[in-house]
């Protein structure tokens, strides 16, 4: 996605031409390509998410390959928890060209920051589930959900994971 590609299926225009010809995709194959609705699509567009979508001589949506890496790039910035209209800024910015590259970068930085945050609180959240799943497991063999709390290993683990969550992966491997 460089500022230089242009959306011109038909001319062929933009970097990734096929053969000199540029691929160009209806509503229907990015559907099956990116495992996004039509509606979703439709929305992206009428929120300005996808300005680089053309028309084709029939007044159709046609998608190029700069296109799908769009969706990409927004379906990943929706993941990472911006909303639509922080998307659509950072959409603006790219469209301004060189002159924001501190701002995209700050948004991205952020992004990773709020990810790698998410990340860690979830892989405390796994850690606990691992740690029951591991308890369960030994009750069943056990026969008993007592003897099992009493399991010497599990108890270490169970230590381990409410004193120091952090280090829970290394002690379960």
């Amino acid at each position: 996605m460089d500022n230089t590609a242009q959306n011109d299926c038909e001319k062929g225009k933009e970097r990734g031409v096929h053969g000199g010809k540029a691929m160009c995709y209806s509503i229907g194959e990015v559907v099956k390509k990116t495992g996004l609705s039509v509606h979703t699509l439709r929305y992206y567009e009428k929120e300005g998410l996808l300005p680089f979508v053309q028309k084709n001589k029939s007044g159709m949506r046609a998608y190029s390959d700069m296109d799908l890496q769009w969706l990409t790039m927004i379906e990943c910035l929706k993941d990472s928890g911006l909303q639509i209209k922080e998307i659509r800024q950072y959409i603006d910015w790219y469209r301004e060209g060189d002159s924001t590259l501190q701002q995209r970068l700050k948004l991205f930085r952020s992004r990773r920051e709020a990810v790698e945050k998410e990340m860690k609180r979830l892989t405390v959240v796994l850690n606990k589930i691992h740690f029951k799943e591991l308890l369960y497991e030994e009750a069943v063999k056990q026969g008993s959900l007592d003897a099992a709390d009493k399991n010497p290993k599990l108890l270490r683990l169970k230590k381990k994971l409410f004193e120091s969550p952090d280090d829970f992966d290394k002690v379960t491997g």
